[in-house]
């Protein structure tokens, strides 16, 4: 049994980084049309991680970042989350959205327009992911409304722990890298399903 698990698990992530691909794929589509301009987006790393190493990938507890929060809802329950280092937000929103920097930004440096920037770039990176997921596994899933928070990647990262640390502790990260002429930035796409459903989703995929 042991020899079989290092090979499932390999098994288990190209099926992972399949989605990742596949989401990255769809997402740079949708931003390109979005922003009538070209932009690469390719993924470099796919991991299933403990909430407490989340973190330290995404720069450390105390990394200022800005979150896109999203909960699921349909065949999956969990959450999901777009995270971005502050800075890096503010040069992809800046980018995508041809300007310089806004007038009067609100907590956390970002003002209303960038704010509702963040936001569409997060439902339409979230949305792609997830329908790669629901493609792949023929699965209903839906997702709320995003709420956006700008902290400490430890505190926004706080939030899925406590809601769904009793339910599971692993996370689906998906490191998003994006390019054009101007900008080489990396977000992370993370995917919390409760332990239900990530067997629900691997059961769907023949694993």
């Amino acid at each position: 049994m042991q020899e079989n698990k290092p090979d499932n698990e390999i098994l288990e992530l190209d099926v992972l980084t399949e989605i990742g691909n596949i989401g990255a794929g769809n997402a740079t589509t949708a931003l390109s049309q979005l922003i009538n301009a070209r932009i690469d987006m390719n993924v470099p790393n796919v991991a299933m991680l403990a909430f407490d190493e989340l973190a330290e990938i995404i720069g450390g507890a105390e990394t200022l970042v800005a979150g896109i929060l999203l909960s699921l809802e349909g065949d999956v329950d969990g959450m999901m989350l777009f995270v971005l280092e502050s800075a890096a937000a503010h040069m992809l929103v800046n980018q995508l959205m041809g300007c310089g920097q806004p007038p009067t930004p609100a907590v956390g440096g970002f003002n209303e327009i960038e704010e509702s920037a963040l936001k569409e770039i997060g439902n339409i990176i979230a949305g792609s992911y997830l329908s790669s997921i629901s493609s792949l596994t023929n699965m209903l899933i839906t997702s709320s409304v995003p709420y956006l928070a700008v902290d400490m990647a430890g505190a926004i990262l706080s939030v899925p722990a406590i809601e769904f640390g009793k339910m599971g502790d692993k996370a689906l990260l998906i490191e998003s890298r994006f390019k054009d002429m101007d900008i080489d930035i990396s977000g992370y796409f993370i995917l919390i399903p409760t332990i239900e459903s990530y067997k629900l989703m691997l059961n769907s995929l023949g694993m």
